[in-house]
């Protein structure tokens, strides 16, 4: 399945917020990681609680966390809707949420972001059955496959290093396999996918990436001579002219009525 970027469901939600205010309800905020969701070992990452200019406070937490993770980081004053992970860890991964205040009431949390650890093992590869050149259409057959006996295959493209597929693994050749189906690809399809390994027990801790693939969908071209090919055509058929020219003259001659 496809995943729409974060920044489009964040823009989708802040257009929708007139919406929810003609029923008298708060319009959910949205969350959103900086740089990116998917972040290196020990590598700095702040997630970011977007609202209403009207806010008073916000609310950034764990989804399913029984405490809160510090008072001073989870509610902060309405300019400051922002949580900053100094250095990204194991215990910091899972899903996140928020919400904020406006006018005594709380609104409903956000849609739960997942916050990824990456390169916690080695990498799987990731290949093109049918190659990495297909047709708008073509049923197309991404394996990722590693030694490590890997749960879950997890799926990414690059232009916005979202999740697209998640399937668990199968038995392969000394290994464990997953196929991913992009049935059928279409040029939004294309572009640079990656695959990564996890473990049933720590679904937000992931291996390092695989190598990059590169995705071309295109339609097949039409066939165009050659420079050479037209000269050849073009005396080709100069010289089936003249030999037409001929042979209508001497038919002409021969079929001359006799004196």
């Amino acid at each position: 399945m496809s995943v729409v970027p974060p920044s489009l469901l964040c823009l989708g939600l802040c257009l929708s917020q007139s919406t929810w205010a003609q029923k008298g309800n708060l319009p959910p905020p949205c969350i959103t990681a900086l740089p990116g969701s998917t972040v290196p070992p020990r590598s700095p990452v702040t997630l970011l609680c977007q609202g209403p200019k009207q806010a008073e406070w916000y609310r950034i937490s764990k989804v399913g966390s029984p405490e809160p993770m510090g008072k001073e980081e989870q509610i902060t004053p309405g300019k400051t809707n922002t949580l900053s992970i100094t250095e990204m860890t194991t215990d910091k991964t899972g899903l996140y949420h928020c919400s904020y205040q406006r006018g005594g009431r709380w609104s409903q949390f956000s849609d739960p972001l997942q916050l990824v650890m990456t390169g916690a093992y080695d990498k799987p590869s990731l290949s093109s059955v049918a190659g990495t050149v297909v047709a708008p259409g073509e049923n197309v057959k991404l394996q990722c496959f590693s030694k490590i006996n890997y749960d879950v295959f997890i799926l990414t493209k690059e232009d916005g290093d979202h999740i697209t597929q998640n399937q668990s693994s199968t038995p392969q050749h000394g290994g464990h396999q997953t196929i991913f189906l992009l049935n059928p690809v279409s040029t939004t399809q294309a572009g640079t996918y990656r695959c990564y390994g996890a473990f049933l027990d720590y679904p937000y801790v992931w291996s390092q990436p695989s190598d990059p693939l590169q995705l071309q969908v295109e339609a097949p071209a039409a066939w165009r001579p050659s420079v050479e090919t037209q000269v050849r055509l073009s005396l080709a058929a100069l010289l089936l002219l003249v030999m037409v020219v001929l042979l209508a003259e001497a038919w002409c001659s021969g079929a001359g009525v006799p004196q």
